[in-house]
């Protein structure tokens, strides 16, 4: 089990990032040796049998996060303004959760575009015409942002969110995250070395979030033994109990 309270995931430190950025750069060089097997291969499925993988892989898309959730943020942050007392007290916590749920999210994707621009990767659609392993950096287009892949990040910047804020809901969201991870192969949109590169960008993004919110004593704490834990509400259950009076 990923111990979420550390400030960086697999017990990451000042000392081990650039063995990390090492294993990396070796783990995305090994998975493009299986990226022309694994993309033909899968995409040669029965259409019966890549169905689904269509199906669940618009999960990973990053509207239906950023939009509600930047929608709640401006409308809480307004009430907040407005209201008195609990209410506005309730309101600016929704502000500030509907906030990191946002830049958690949106930020590793970002990130994970500016990437896809810089490297320029043809994705598989492109493999009869240019290989696996053609580029057009930084003046590119869709065909050419495979590496990494957006989907990928979102999904499992998603899964990481939810569970700094609510641990017990982690195993089901990572999970999600990867069934949506692999779908991108069989589908046709990536190679399993993007899958890779899209999972790192949004772990590491969503704790860099996380990290910068703790640092600000916004809706995270760092505890004296290095831990950071998510703040209990406090106005957000009174409203609730008050109104349920």
């Amino acid at each position: 089990m990923i111990d979420l309270t550390k400030p960086w995931p697999l017990g990451l430190d000042s000392r081990r990032w650039p063995l990390f950025c090492l294993a990396v750069v070796l783990g995305v060089a090994l998975l493009a040796q299986i990226d022309i097997w694994a993309s033909q291969s899968t995409i040669a499925w029965p259409d019966l049998w890549r169905a689904p993988f269509f199906f669940i892989t618009d999960y990973g898309l990053s509207d239906w996060v950023l939009i509600p959730s930047l929608a709640i943020f401006i409308l809480a942050l307004v009430a907040g303004r407005l209201l008195k007392d609990l209410p506005g007290l309730a309101a600016r916590e929704v502000a500030t959760l509907s906030g990191f749920v946002f830049l958690g999210v949106g930020v590793p994707g970002l990130m994970a575009n500016l990437i896809k621009r810089l490297i320029g990767r043809g994705r598989p659609t492109e493999y009869d015409v240019s290989g696996a392993f053609s580029f057009q950096n930084v003046v590119n287009d869709w065909s050419f942002q495979s590496f990494p892949s957006g989907h990928t990040t979102t999904a499992i910047a998603l899964a990481f969110v939810i569970g700094f804020l609510w641990p017990r809901l982690f195993m089901l969201f990572l999970a999600i995250g990867i069934v949506v991870s692999f779908s991108r192969v069989p589908i046709g949109m990536h190679y399993p070395s993007d899958v890779f590169g899209g999972l790192v960008v949004g772990m590491l993004g969503a704790y860099l979030v996380r990290n910068i919110f703790a640092r600000r004593g916004w809706l995270f704490e760092t505890l004296p033994d290095g831990r950071i834990v998510a703040r209990p509400f406090s106005a957000i259950p009174r409203l609730f109990q008050r109104a349920s009076e």
